[in-house]
């Protein structure tokens, strides 16, 4: 009998059985799944456990995101699009007024886009991509929910504006030229991927030379967080150096109901960033807090721990770009 044991991302114990290391599983298209003949193949029946376990621990095999997983975050937001979400609302007329102002505050971005390209990635819901093109831009919109792609979609008819909607994950742009793209913006949504590392470098290739990337994410130390004691403490709870899928906690501030996210440190955050042709050129974390706010409200809770991160890059120049990683990517006052 083999040896029981518990999964380290959610502790639940897991048995393991034997199997016939021969079979080949298949997902729901027909083709082979390249995951499951690997773990067939090579990894002992404790592993082959793991992968089994519904937390989803073992998900990725040489940076692939588990199926299950990509199909359990497109189901959860296809139900936020359907259920009127806050992240599901469409551009509003007076938005449309002023749609680069709405879109970014901070002086990001240039003064017109006119004519540039714009990829909207992870940015569905007939918000984002809707205000670019009402700025006149050539828009293409990338999500993982074709009903959040519908919104963009009925907006965009509605308003006889122009927006290319491809339905895909933020990690595989293959539908887009390299070099193509001179601003790619993308709302919080990296949460929902195991390698970061790899969105980048997707971005840098269909990004042109000096493109601006803007992006926002979740910052490492919320996602950490599991409850609040009865002190109204925040009680860190997760291992900074935690990996694969996050498991369920009592604290949801910040979490999407039903998806399933991963928490990526600062040095995958933003060094990978820099590793993959980007300099940083800014950072802000947008202010969630409310001094009015109660204990156990989501703004409560953003009086002590910033929940975002938001990014501006820029797409280093391709000339003379070897294989070697240099020696930095971040710029200072004084390069």
């Amino acid at each position: 009998m083999l040896t029981p044991l518990r999964c380290q991302n959610c502790t639940k114990k897991l048995t393991p059985q034997k199997k016939d290391d021969r079979k080949i599983d298949r997902d729901v298209s027909g083709s082979t799944s390249l995951m499951t003949v690997a773990i067939e193949a090579v990894v002992p029946a404790q592993r082959r456990a793991l992968s089994d376990c519904s937390c989803n621990s073992f998900n990725r095999l040489n940076g692939q995101p588990s199926m299950t997983n990509v199909k359990q975050n497109r189901a959860a937001w296809n139900r936020l699009a359907e259920t009127g979400s806050q992240f599901a609302n469409v551009a509003t007329d007076e938005e449309l007024k002023n749609p680069l102002q709405t879109l970014e505050t901070r002086g990001w971005l240039p003064p017109s886009v006119t004519g540039l390209n714009v990829l909207c990635l992870a940015g569905g819901g007939g918000w984002q991509s809707i205000l670019y093109a009402a700025a006149g831009a050539n828009v293409s919109v990338v999500d993982l929910s074709p009903s959040m792609l519908a919104l963009d979609r009925h907006e965009a008819e509605r308003r006889n504006l122009k927006v290319n909607c491809v339905e895909t994950s933020m990690d595989d742009l293959s539908e887009f030229d390299d070099a193509y793209f001179d601003i790619v913006h993308q709302p919080v949504s990296t949460c929902y991927v195991s390698d970061i590392g790899r969105v980048y470098r997707e971005i840098a290739r269909v990004s042109k030379d000096n493109a601006i990337y803007i992006s926002q994410h979740k910052q490492p130390t919320s996602l950490q967080i599991v409850r609040r004691d009865h002190h109204d403490n925040y009680v860190l709870g997760i291992q900074y150096y935690h990996e694969g899928a996050l498991p369920a906690t009592t604290d949801v501030s910040y979490r999407e109901p039903g998806a399933v996210e991963y928490m990526h440190r600062w040095d995958q955050l933003v060094g990978e960033l820099c590793r993959s042709g980007f300099v940083l050129e800014d950072l802000r974390e947008p202010y969630r807090g409310d001094p009015h706010a109660q204990p156990g409200h989501f703004r409560h809770r953003g009086r002590y721990i910033a929940p975002y991160v938001r990014l501006k890059a820029r797409r280093q120049s391709r000339t003379g770009e070897t294989t070697e990683q240099p020696a930095s990517r971040i710029w200072t006052p004084d390069s």
